[in-house]
């Protein structure tokens, strides 16, 4: 098997919460130069449904993916799958179960920024903010920067709609890595080291949540990542050999949204591939549109 040169296995378009849409992202895809992409909307498929629907054969090479927010007990996860079938029950059930949280998260926080705040939109705004397909809180803070209620949707995000907490409203990580796992696909950890917030996860407490989600079938860990310094990227490479788990690299490229670029990730030359990227690769070579 030829391994790509360059890739790009983390991005989100407008059916989550990116500003491209998937044919967007394809064409930014064969801009940067990229070999080999998946698109990883939060809590959904239907990107990846019509990249393979729109990709021609000379475009680059493909492969399915999706992002879960999770949450349990210990804490948030986010949750990538790679390489499944989209048209199989098992990953669309975990879909619905995420989509159906993120309504319910919208509705709440509407209702907490109406009656504490006293921040209303027009009926017109809320009905085009649900006709989304996953609406959540960027959506939210986007729409209060447009009506000039806070300058900036971090500032939205952080000082107004966070005030609404919720409990069980999640996708739990056993729950993704199953759903991925019954669609023939590969679970892997987004950006490890980072949970809730500004928490850093390392140490005893990396070492913890690697072994319980090892232990649902996790099979995977993001090294690669625009947000990691070298430390942190080289602490996760670490684990992956510790733990015999793939290694992928994505950029969580958001369009506008996020200053990131495609391809942003640090990972190495090709010649240099660690061993589980090279695993990771051999894995999914039939799963590659």
């Amino acid at each position: 098997m030829k391994y790509p040169e360059k890739m790009d296995l983390h991005m989100h378009s407008t059916v989550s919460d990116g500003t491209d849409t998937p044919e967007q992202i394809l064409e930014s895809v064969k801009k940067a130069g990229i070999d080999l992409f998946a698109l990883t909307d939060h809590d959904a498929i239907k990107g990846c449904i019509c990249i393979e629907k729109i990709r021609k054969s000379e475009d680059p090479k493909f492969l399915t993916g999706v992002e879960f927010s999770c949450k349990d007990e210990s804490g948030k996860y986010h949750i990538l799958g790679y390489g499944y079938d989209p048209d199989t029950q098992a990953i669309r059930n975990v879909v619905d179960l995420g989509h159906s949280y993120r309504i319910t998260k919208v509705k709440a926080r509407l209702k907490l920024l109406k009656e504490q705040f006293g921040i209303t939109f027009s009926q017109e705004d809320v009905d085009a903010l649900f006709a989304l397909d996953n609406p959540g809180k960027p959506h939210i803070g986007n729409l209060m920067t447009e009506y000039k209620y806070v300058r900036t949707k971090e500032e939205a995000i952080k000082k107004y709609i966070n005030q609404v907490h919720f409990r069980s409203q999640y996708v739990r990580p056993e729950q993704a890595i199953t759903g991925i796992l019954g669609a023939g696909g590969i679970p892997v950890l987004a950006h490890p080291s980072f949970g809730s917030g500004d928490q850093l996860i390392i140490g005893r407490d990396m070492d913890e949540r690697l072994q319980r989600l090892v232990s649902f079938g996790l099979q995977g860990v993001e090294a690669y990542y625009s947000g990691f310094s070298r430390e942190l990227q080289e602490q996760m490479l670490q684990y992956a050999w510790q733990y015999d788990l793939y290694v992928t690299a994505g950029s969580d490229y958001h369009g506008t949204n996020k200053p990131i670029g495609l391809g942003n990730h640090n990972c190495p030359k090709r010649e240099e591939y660690p061993a589980g990227m090279i695993r990771f690769l051999d894995a999914i070579h039939g799963k590659i549109k």
